[in-house]
């Protein structure tokens, strides 16, 4: 199973514009005011490794087949989320699926 990070951080500060950058697709939609996403994208970004190419030559393999990190975009957070302000227990429900966090800042 592979890695799942969840983009989290305040409303329009680029946090789909970076998961768009991750997954190199124009999923989330980018916009200039806050709460555009609403529910969360979710795509795929490979990690790419040179250090492959030289073990499918070693190993005579054909393919190579790069690991995958799964990206979830999801809503900006506010304060008071836990009080159920802005998307409030929505948005914690989907950070709690994540393995690990990316806080994008201004």
């Amino acid at each position: 199973m592979g890695l799942n990070c969840g983009i989290v951080g305040l409303p329009n500060v680029g946090k789909s514009t970076l998961f768009n950058a991750l997954t190199c697709t124009t999923v989330a939609e980018v916009a200039n005011y806050p709460f555009c996403t609403i529910e969360p994208n979710i795509g795929k970004a490979l990690v790419k490794d040179d250090r492959l190419k030289t073990l499918a030559q070693m190993a005579s393999s054909k393919k190579i087949i790069y690991n995958q990190v799964e990206c979830v975009d999801i809503a900006g957070l506010v304060s008071g989320a836990s009080n159920g302000e802005g998307l409030g227990n929505k948005f914690l429900s989907h950070i709690r699926e994540v393995d690990a966090i990316i806080h994008v800042l201004r």
